[in-house]
């Protein structure tokens, strides 16, 4: 799997790394990077968004939820993937992470930065997530990716 996400990174021009609090974009087409990332990045390309959540233990029963990697799934299976298709997100595939039983990874498209925020903004809000995370409260922690396909991918 880990082989897997590193061709993925590669394939789609890696253009930056963050936790999710850090990374203030841009990411997206060529003309909305900065000179120093966009050299290779073709003009029509989306922001992608690779996320893998790790199961965080240590915090395992705190809400309803036992917490576990199934509990996780079953929270993607039942509602997370269709709420940010509602409002305006790409789910291009979720993972369960072969090496990493407690591991789950998933990856978004977007249009650009700003659709990117767009979409983050009303998951957050969505009345159904907070349903959601209610029932199904898996601890987790999060590395993320975000990248904008090379001007040579196949996916843009």
């Amino acid at each position: 799997m880990r082989a897997f996400v590193l061709a993925v990174m590669i394939s789609f021009g890696f253009v930056g790394l963050a936790s999710a609090q850090g990374f203030e974009g841009p990411c997206g087409p060529k003309g909305q990077l900065p000179s120093d990332l966009s050299n290779n990045v073709g003009s029509d390309s989306r922001c992608f968004e690779l996320r893998m959540y790790t199961v965080d233990k240590a915090r395992i029963g705190e809400g309803d939820s036992e917490g576990a990697i199934d509990d996780l799934h079953q929270r993607f299976r039942e509602q997370e993937v269709a709420i940010f298709e509602k409002h305006g997100a790409e789910v291009v595939a979720v993972w369960q992470d072969l090496q990493k039983s407690d591991t789950l990874v998933w990856m978004l498209a977007y249009r650009d930065w700003e659709h990117r925020q767009d979409v983050w903004a009303k998951f957050r809000d969505d009345p159904d997530w907070a349903a959601l995370r209610a029932k199904y409260n898996v601890p987790v922690q999060s590395v993320v990716y975000y990248m904008s396909p090379t001007d040579y991918s196949h996916l843009k």
